[in-house]
């Protein structure tokens, strides 16, 4: 958490506030998004665009990439974002560090780890978790959700810090390189990443991550409290047209999702989008309401707090609204 303070404020002085979301001259208003990664983990979101499901609320989404869920929530506090999309625990540290326009979760996306895991050997069929013991493995950023998720499940299945091995040499977007050329004995890997290299005979997928992890609270839609009275109107749109995009995600042939995808990802195979998109909602990734529930938020709070990385507790309402995404639901039905 000190790392993760220490990179927003030397980030926030290096910003230069922004424009808040406008009108176009073809009058639609701009939604300024920072994401954490462009990943086919938020389809949903892709879709909703792809499908001019934004355009019919009279918005326009802007999307840039943070890169990771601390510059996301820099882009947020400094104005440079209208929306953050990321884990809820960015707006837990702020919220621990007394900020005073408090940055709240008002939509949830994905319900679960979008991870899975990969081995050398071919051994799915008789995969379990007690394998990893003493294993080397390259499953995130120390102190990262991807890897106290992970470290949160070994624990659940009898692990001790003797047992576990994570390798922290190896910066994130470097791991799928580093196990392909020979470090660690098992990798977590995102779609497509894990199914292609499955395919080319590099690995094998063992498990899903979010299988194992639960429910838990893994990427929402965030913005100030201030922003959020401003633009009610908006953001009721905007989750509008989520919901429609999350159903039809999670309802439609896979190979018409793919080719509303293709646009966002070019340089990945329509086989691959649709496998990608087969796994995550095998897994039943995707928040079909949006609103995230209480005792996910605990969970997610007993995941950090067992890897030691919470000094204290956040009060659920402190930083969660469901209201809006309860009205626009009800306004669909």
């Amino acid at each position: 958490m000190k790392k993760f303070f220490a990179t927003l404020g030397a980030a926030l002085f290096a910003l230069l506030p922004l424009a808040a979301c406008g009108g176009n001259s073809d009058g639609l208003v701009t939604l300024r998004i920072n994401e954490v990664t462009h990943s086919v983990f938020y389809a949903p979101m892709y879709l909703a665009d792809a499908l001019g499901y934004f355009e019919e609320e009279g918005i326009k989404i802007e999307l840039t990439n943070g890169g990771g869920a601390d510059a996301v929530m820099t882009a947020v506090l400094s104005g440079g974002a209208d929306i953050g999309f990321c884990g809820p625990e960015a707006a837990i540290y702020v919220k621990l560090g007394d900020a005073q326009d408090v940055p709240t979760v008002f939509g949830q996306l994905t319900q679960r780890d979008g991870s899975f895991l990969v081995s050398r050997k071919d051994e799915a069929a008789t995969f379990k978790w007690e394998d990893l013991k003493g294993k080397s493995i390259l499953a995130g950023r120390q102190g990262g959700v991807p890897c106290m998720t992970f470290e949160y499940i070994l624990r659940e299945h009898g692990f001790t810090d003797a047992d576990i091995n994570f390798n922290f040499d190896v910066s994130f977007n470097n791991m799928t390189a580093a196990f392909l050329s020979g470090t660690s004995d098992y990798c977590t890997m995102f779609e497509p990443v894990a199914s292609e290299n499955e395919a080319a005979g590099n690995c094998h997928i063992v498990a899903a991550v979010g299988e194992a992890g639960g429910e838990v609270p893994y990427t929402c839609y965030i913005a100030k409290q201030s922003w959020l009275k401003k633009n009610e109107d908006v953001v009721n749109g905007f989750l509008r047209a989520m919901l429609k995009a999350i159903d039809f995600a999670k309802t439609q042939e896979y190979s018409v999702i793919a080719e509303n995808l293709f646009k966002q990802f070019p340089s990945t195979s329509y086989a691959s989008l649709m496998t990608s998109v087969e796994s995550y909602r095998r897994i039943d990734a995707w928040d079909g309401d949006m609103a995230m529930s209480e005792a996910a938020f605990d969970r997610l709070q007993d995941i950090i707090e067992s890897a030691g990385e919470l000094t204290s507790r956040v009060q659920f309402a402190d930083i969660v609204d469901n209201s809006y995404a309860k009205k626009a639901l009800a306004s669909l039905k």
